[in-house]
C-alpha cells in the first residue's frame, strides 16, 4: 500500500516564507533602490580618484585610493567649521520647532478650540509650500532694501542686519521652523487622538485641571510621536541645503561650504566627485549615528 503524506507539506511552507517578503516589497524595493543603492555608490566612489596625465587635455584615469579622500575631506577647515555650524544650528532650532509644534496640537486638541479644520489647514500649509518659494519669500523679508520687517523694526530703533554673519543662521531657522512645524504638530496632533478619553476623565474628576491634564497625561503618552519629531527633524537639519543655497544669492555671510551639504555639492560642481562623495558618506554616517544615539537616549529616559 503507498502513502501519501510527503507531498503537500513543501509548497505550503513555501508560500509562507514568501508572504512577508510580499508584504515587505513596496518599502524594500525603494529602500534599496533609492537608498542603499545610491549610498553604497557614493562610497565606491569614495574610494577612488580621477588621476590625469598629459596636461589639461590629456587622458584621465579612475584609481583606487582607499580613504585618502576621507583625510583630504577632514582636514579641509570647512568641515568642522560646518559641522559645528550645524549643530548649533540642531541644538537651538529642533527644541524650538519641537515646543512650537507641541503647543499648538495641544491647543487644537483642546476642548476650548474652535475651527479645528481650519486651522489644521493653515499650520500645515507651510510644508506645501517648496522650499524654494519658501526662502525667497523670506529672503524678501529679510532684504534691508525691500523689507516692510526692516523698516519696522528701523522705525522702532531696532537696527539688525537679518542677513549679516550674526544672524545669518537664525535667519534660517526661522525660515526651517516656519515650514515644518505644522508638519510636526499634525504628527503629534494624530498621536493626541489615540489618547484614551478615559485618562483625561479621570483625571478630571480627580481635580486636574486643563494644563495639568496636558503635561501629566497627553504629553507622555505621545512621546513615541515626539521622539518620531525629534529624530526627522535631526536628519532633515544635517541635510541643510535649499535654505542656505537661496540666501547665498543675496548675503555673502553664507558661503559655498556653510552647511556639509553646501560643502558636497560645491565640491561636486567643482568636478571633485570623490571627495564630495567622502563628505557624502561621512554625513550620512554622523547622521545615523547621531539619530541611533539620540533614540538610545530617548529609550533610557523612558525606562
Amino acid at each position: 500500500m503507498t502513502t501519501t503524506r510527503t507531498p503537500v507539506a513543501a509548497p505550503r511552507r513555501h508560500r509562507h516564507t514568501l508572504a512577508p517578503l510580499a508584504f515587505l516589497a513596496p518599502f524594500l524595493i525603494p529602500f534599496v533602490l533609492f537608498t542603499l543603492v545610491p549610498v553604497g555608490y557614493a562610497f565606491w566612489q569614495s574610494l577612488h580618484k580621477t588621476e590625469r596625465t598629459g596636461g589639461t587635455f590629456g587622458r584621465t584615469e579612475t584609481v583606487f585610493a582607499g580613504f585618502e579622500q576621507y583625510g583630504d575631506v577632514v582636514s579641509e577647515p570647512f568641515f568642522v567649521d560646518s559641522l559645528l555650524r550645524v549643530a548649533l544650528f540642531a541644538l537651538v532650532q529642533i527644541p524650538v520647532m519641537i515646543a512650537l509644534a507641541l503647543a499648538l496640537a495641544l491647543l487644537l486638541d483642546s476642548a476650548v478650540a474652535r475651527l479645528k479644520r481650519f486651522f489644521r489647514l493653515v499650520y500645515f500649509v507651510p510644508y506645501g509650500i517648496p522650499g524654494v518659494v519658501a526662502a525667497l519669500m523670506w529672503a524678501f523679508l529679510y532684504d534691508p532694501r525691500l523689507s516692510p520687517v526692516v523698516d519696522l523694526l528701523r522705525s522702532a530703533h531696532i537696527d539688525v542686519d537679518l542677513l549679516g554673519p550674526d544672524a545669518i543662521l537664525w535667519s534660517i531657522g526661522n525660515v526651517v521652523t516656519w515650514t515644518y512645524t505644522g508638519y510636526n504638530m499634525l504628527i503629534m496632533y494624530a498621536a493626541l487622538q489615540a489618547v484614551p478619553a478615559d485618562l483625561s476623565e479621570a483625571a478630571r474628576v480627580d481635580g486636574a485641571g486643563p494644563w495639568t491634564i496636558a503635561l501629566r497625561i497627553k504629553v507622555p503618552v505621545i512621546r513615541p510621536a515626539l521622539v518620531l519629531t525629534g529624530v526627522f527633524s535631526l536628519i532633515g537639519t544635517f541635510q541643510l541645503f535649499t535654505e542656505p543655497q537661496v540666501f547665498r544669492a543675496i548675503s555673502t555671510s553664507v558661503t559655498s561650504t556653510y552647511t556639509p551639504n553646501l560643502a558636497a555639492y560645491s565640491l561636486a560642481a567643482g568636478d571633485r566627485y570623490s571627495e564630495a562623495a567622502a563628505l557624502s558618506v561621512l554625513l550620512a554616517v554622523a547622521t545615523f549615528v547621531l539619530s541611533f544615539l539620540f533614540l538610545r537616549f530617548t529609550a533610557r529616559r523612558q525606562g
